[in-house]
């Protein structure tokens, strides 16, 4: 039984100001326009002989997981959700034992069961352009796995990388296509890194891993006991709310932080490799993305509204406005409704040094985008100032706002399109384009989308604090429990 798990935390920091912490690159549409980064990876799925996928994300992304998954035809997964980031070898334990669980409540006669559920463990945030041999590899590995192998996927560089950790190449293992793996090497200097790209014993280590969900608890006993009584007790305490699977925080907070390399893949004797010629990436960086796209006759990767004369070699992205390049060279440039990052390519692996700056400061820029997504649309923050904010809200058909009140501000609604179903205390009422309505401070009420197109409306904020967490939620049809993010 191949349980394929999509491990989908980390907030992409190396990608800012395209990717933030409450909507990191594996859900934007990076490469496709209209394709996420993880929906893509559940597509790639597709022929292969698989259970239900097993979807672990952070707590805070849970209603964008379950979103995208169900705008992906014929696609389901169980979500479980991380009270906090706790890296691979914890969440890749979760999987384990959730994959037992579900072989062990199999309907399957137990004469014909097959007992060893094996993992196929896959970043949510990866491209891979050659889905058939991406599919190849992953069939090629099965043998391993179910012998007892680590498998883990190397990937033969093409150029000294530094942002990759390397496997070195053992001995060929017969009657398969994989090798021993001698060593796990981290990021290496360039000097070493282009020494292992010449060397041709070398592959980049992809992230990617397979193993039998037992075996791989078993090599826990020996070498992360802590991560596994810590996963056993969060997943034994763990709650269903709604569709997702959450696990018990207090439990879960006591787990060492640690990859699955580190943890686990460098101490085992059972590591194996299998190469991937799959056009793999980890999108890891600004060129990392413009390698996977499409250049013009100056080495430029365009898109949307740029203008450029006597530029060359240079990644620019314009989200919102036109951006105009004159006489560069070698540059990233990225423009986003509230931030703009320009960078030199020879810099760019050090833009987790701004967004440590950002954080550092106290700024929002790192964490939120000036539109951001709730489980019944989104809003844009159009303004603010000392006691104003405007918005701009759409709340897709259906949607409903929770049942709230604020302490410190009060609110102007102005239906732009569609229809509105407000609550005002005890009262009800619909309103409609070019209507509006007033909620003063303090006032119970709730905005609900009884329509089939989406609503839109500003809301105009006014009073002496208007931070998100001035919510008191008195109901909530999404099960949110805690203050704020509406």
């Amino acid at each position: 039984m191949l349980f394929p798990v999509i491990l989908a935390g980390g907030h992409g920091s190396r990608l800012w100001p395209l990717s933030r912490q409450q909507h990191p690159k594996q859900f934007l549409p990076l490469l496709t326009p209209h394709l996420s980064m993880l929906q893509a990876t559940l597509t790639r799925l597709k022929g292969l002989e698989v259970q239900t996928p097993l979807l672990i994300c952070n707590e805070e992304h849970r209603f964008l997981a379950a979103e995208q998954v169900r705008q992906l035809p014929g696609s389901s997964a169980q979500i479980m959700l991380e009270p906090m980031g706790r890296n691979t070898a914890p969440a890749l334990a979760l999987a384990a034992l959730y994959a037992e669980q579900q072989t062990a409540c199999t309907s399957v006669p137990d004469k014909i069961k097959d007992t060893d559920a094996i993992i196929l463990a896959l970043p949510a945030d990866h491209a891979i352009t050659d889905v058939p041999a991406f599919q190849a590899a992953v069939i090629a590995a099965l043998p391993l796995a179910k012998a007892g192998k680590l498998v883990t996927f190397g990937i033969t560089p093409t150029h000294g990388e530094t942002g990759y950790g390397y496997l070195h190449r053992g001995a060929p293992i017969a009657n398969t296509t994989g090798f021993e793996v001698a060593e796990f090497v981290e990021k290496p200097d360039q000097d070493t890194a282009n020494h292992y790209a010449a060397d041709g014993h070398y592959y980049w280590n992809s992230g990617i891993f397979m193993f039998k969900a037992r075996r791989y608890l078993e090599e826990l006993v020996h070498f992360q006991p802590q991560v596994l009584a810590a996963c056993e007790a969060a997943l034994a305490k763990s709650e269903r709310d709604l569709d997702f699977i959450r696990l018990n925080s207090a439990a879960f907070a006591t787990c060492p932080n640690i990859s699955v390399d580190y943890g686990v893949m460098e101490h085992t004797t059972q590591a194996a490799m299998v190469p991937l010629a799959a056009g793999w990436s980890d999108v890891g960086s600004w060129s990392a993305l413009a390698q996977q796209l499409t250049p013009d006759t100056q080495g430029n990767t365009l898109r949307g509204d740029v203008l450029t004369e006597q530029v060359s070699n240079s990644l620019i992205v314009a989200e919102h406005r036109l951006v105009a390049a004159l006489g560069v060279q070698d540059v990233v440039i990225i423009e986003t409704k509230d931030a703009v990052l320009v960078a030199h390519k020879d810099h760019e692996q050090d833009v987790k040094q701004l967004v440590a700056k950002l954080e550092a400061e106290g700024r929002q820029e790192h964490i939120v985008h000036r539109e951001c997504h709730r489980p019944w649309g989104k809003f844009d923050a159009i303004d603010s100032g000392d006691r104003y904010q405007v918005k701009c809200i759409t709340v897709n058909p259906g949607g409903r706002l929770s049942l709230q009140m604020h302490h410190h501000r009060a609110e102007h609604w102005v239906v732009v399109s569609g229809t509105a179903r407000v609550t005002l205390g005890d009262q009800v009422r619909l309103v409609t384009e070019n209507q509006s309505v007033y909620i003063p401070v303090g006032q119970l009420h709730a905005l609900e989308n009884p329509g089939k197109l989406p609503l839109e409306l500003i809301e105009v904020q006014s009073g002496t604090y208007l931070g998100e967490d001035d919510i008191v939620r008195f109901e909530d049809h999404y099960g949110r429990t805690e203050r704020g993010k509406r």
